[in-house]
């Protein structure tokens, strides 16, 4: 395990997905044992992986009913032990995801609540109604729906910004941030060596009011206590470990929170996830729509975030993928003939950044969205909700199936493609089927097909991480964004002492002229995703249809 966390790769784990052990259908933690070396071959440092704590299942994990036990669907505390020493004999920490922003409503605390115990009805928000009995904001849910449930034992309302099932905390109890702290003490006393906290910096509400211009989010994200909340956690917790990593996931957020969230020296987290540059192809906020990614918005969305955390020495996550995004290749890429060539290219743009990147299982072989033709295929509450939505609007089943097929959260969980059998080698055949579809390219896309493949996506994600660690021009360099404007290329230029190195990408599927480059004399081509020397005529490059390629050299100072 890397030390300095601006030279590590962390890999995401989505455990349902990942290996099935024991022939149930679902992922367990002791497949994501059996598969630790493929880990480390791939060169990760640490591995994130989403929750596998007791919960119903609602929201895949992130409903949480009990932050102390396994869920006996993915195994035993003594098979998270292993997984914890197993990891660290590998040089891998553990990152464990946490929930803290609500839980299940079959968590202890919450069924007291609905006991009518005052002290564990004090951990949530409820919250009496209008005079006429509606809800008692117009807030909505990110899942769709009110944000409100109705309680007609106690004629109140309690908060979900999420489903149904998944009860908002109150963090303005004092009570709820000691729970909050003895949770993450518990998981450092068994070696835990990071935590990613989900959805963390919607903890604090401002305000209950009605939202006029939109659906409430004003009133709880970056809320106004969110930072005295996360410094204490960090001073309680983590923050006196030792070399323990967080991330946040930030819903929303603003740059400017940031610069706070992950700032070198606010004692409050190592690093953030923002996500404005994955809403390129939304329309406003609006997900579920059918519109052109816009690539001018990408480049200034994340140059924008490169520079202003670097201007602010802060540091950010950087990433294309998780488990609640569709896949990149199928995104921004190509799933025809230059699938490679693209799945490459996307790869060189994220890991020659500023920031700690991050990979998400199967990304690595460049897995693709899902192939269901049939809405029963999909298992994801929100896909299933919109679906139900869309059609509510207006549009045709057709057409809300569509949208789906193409923002679905469940592109990012079909099983993990290790090899060309019938179930992908997730799980053994003749035994259950997968909990989700197996996608049928995984007889062309998998991993036992790409490990022995010196040009496959796997080798190329494995020379990105070599890259990472051996120049520190990529890990604790400047970056400066070049010729922004222009329509196909994505490129920038890192500099670190005496080291400097150029990054270009074409990042469409035809041959496109940069003749905005620099100047690349004395530079040496250290990594590029088509064989040879790049092509330049009249001083300008050529770029291949998803070419992408990385240059280096060092000047005397």
């Amino acid at each position: 395990m890397n030390a300095d966390f601006r030279k590590s790769v962390v890999y995401q784990v989505y455990p349902r997905s990942f290996r099935d052990s024991n022939g149930d259908g679902l992922g367990d933690i002791r497949g994501v044992i059996q598969k630790l070396d493929y880990i480390r071959e791939l060169g990760a440092d640490y591995i994130w992986l989403t929750p596998f704590f007791v919960s119903p299942q609602n929201d895949n994990g992130y409903d949480v009913e009990d932050y102390y036990r396994i869920d006996p669907g993915y195994g035993t505390m003594e098979d998270v032990e292993e997984l914890i020493e197993e990891g660290k004999r590998r040089g891998i920490g553990l990152m464990f995801d946490m929930v803290f922003n609500h839980v299940s409503t079959r968590h202890e605390w919450f069924v007291k609540a609905m006991e009518g115990d005052p002290y564990y009805k004090d951990f949530f928000f409820f919250r009496k109604g209008k005079p006429d009995g509606s809800a008692p904001t117009n807030w909505q849910s990110k899942f769709g729906g009110s944000a409100w449930e109705y309680v007609e034992k106690f004629d109140e309302y309690y908060l979900h910004l999420f489903d149904v099932t998944q009860a908002d905390l109150n963090w303005e109890n004092e009570n709820v941030r000691r729970e909050i702290k003895k949770i993450v003490r518990f998981w450092m006393e068994k070696g835990v060596k990071g935590f990613r906290f989900d959805v963390i910096n919607l903890i604090s509400k401002a305000a209950f009011e009605d939202d006029a211009d939109g659906d409430g989010r004003k009133f709880y994200t970056d809320g106004p206590k969110i930072h005295q909340y996360l410094k204490e956690l960090h001073d309680a917790t983590f923050g006196a470990g030792d070399g323990i990593i967080t991330v946040g996931e930030m819903s929303s957020t603003s740059m400017e929170n940031c610069y706070r969230y992950a700032g070198a020296d606010t004692g409050e987290l190592t690093m953030v996830f923002s996500f404005h540059h994955l809403k390129v192809d939304f329309m406003g906020n609006e997900k579920w729509v059918l519109v052109p990614a816009d690539f001018g918005k990408l480049k200034d969305i994340l140059f924008g975030w490169q520079t202003g955390m670097a201007e602010h020495n802060a540091w950010n996550a950087v990433f294309w993928c998780n488990h609640d995004q569709p896949r990149v290749v199928s995104r921004f890429g190509s799933e025809g003939e230059l699938w490679k060539e693209s799945a490459k290219m996307l790869a060189t743009i994220i890991h020659c950044l500023r920031g700690t990147p991050y990979i998400y299982q199967g990304e690595e072989i460049g897995m693709t969205n899902t192939d269901f033709t049939d809405i029963s295929q999909f298992r994801d509450v929100e896909s299933h909700n919109y679906y139900r939505i869309l059609q509510e609007k207006g549009l045709s089943a057709a057409d809300a199936l569509r949208i789906v097929q193409i923002h679905s959260r469940d592109n990012g969980r079909t099983p993990m493609q290790w090899d060309s059998s019938k179930y992908a080698g997730f799980t053994d055949e003749g035994k259950s089927e997968p909990w989700i579809g197996v996608n049928a390219n995984h007889t062309k896309i998998n991993a036992a097909a790409q490990t022995g493949d010196p040009d496959s996506v796997f080798h190329y994600y494995r020379k990105l991480i070599a890259l990472r660690r051996e120049l520190d021009v990529i890990s604790c360099g400047d970056i400066e964004p070049l010729d922004k404007n222009h329509p196909s290329v994505f490129a920038y230029r890192r500099t670190y002492g005496d080291q400097e190195l150029i990054v270009a990408a074409n990042f469409y599927g035809r041959d496109c002229e940069w003749k905005g480059a620099p100047c690349l004399d004395g530079f040496s081509k250290v990594l590029g995703n088509y064989a040879g020397e790049t092509k330049e005529e009249d001083g300008a490059l050529q770029l291949k249809p998803y070419e992408a390629a990385v240059w280096y050299r060092e000047t005397e100072e």
